[in-house]
């Protein structure tokens, strides 16, 4: 019990102290470069440009590619994530722009060739096709320099994903055409963020 009270104090004390005030004081234009370093984990190079609409409005665009495909010897695939993202993204600050709070709208579009991945559902087997969806996203933005920010960010939505499925070789005929409906996940972010 007494644990219980003494965690109620922390918070209410934390609640009383003044918030840490943004590092970025311009209230002009402002503009962020960022590039989300869970994406890298995917072998996947971006980058995102995020400008300031008002002081608590921005529409950011993020890009990733992965060019890389995993061919076998004999010119079927290997494992492969080869595909191209482009997630635009509105986004409400509460605190005001690049600083705390934000929730987002995004409308993410992509075109892939996945192949013998079974997480994604392409066991044995290659997809290669498109996507789009709706979603939105919570994070939150920490001034960590007069220039840098670390930004944290998770979303959740719908994505209608359409591709034709192929055994997973170079040149393998056409199995079926595949529609799918995804709720979930859309976009999970921990990024490093240059304002200027």
């Amino acid at each position: 019990m007494k644990h219980i009270f003494m965690a109620m104090a922390l918070c209410s004390l934390s609640w009383a102290l003044p918030a840490q005030e943004p590092l970025q004081q311009d209230k002009g234009a402002v503009v962020g470069l960022k590039t989300n370093a869970l994406y890298w984990g995917t072998t996947t190079p971006n980058l995102g440009l995020e400008v300031r609409l008002a002081k608590k409005w921005t529409l950011e665009a993020e890009v990733g590619l992965n060019p890389f495909e995993n061919k076998n010897d004999d010119g079927s695939f290997g494992k492969s994530i080869k595909h191209f993202r482009l997630h635009p993204e509105v986004r409400y600050w509460f605190c005001e722009s690049f600083y705390g709070h934000f929730l987002g709208l995004h409308v993410p579009y992509l075109i892939y060739n996945v192949s013998d991945i079974k997480l994604l559902g392409a066991e044995n087997e290659r997809h290669q096709g498109w996507g789009t969806g709706v979603g939105i996203s919570y994070g939150y933005n920490w001034a960590v320099g007069k220039h840098w920010n670390i930004e944290a960010t998770i979303g959740v939505g719908y994505l209608y994903l359409e591709s034709d499925k192929y055994p997973c070789a170079n040149c393998g005929t056409k199995i079926e055409t595949v529609k799918k409906h995804y709720v979930g996940p859309t976009q999970a972010a921990i990024s490093a963020v240059y304002l200027f």
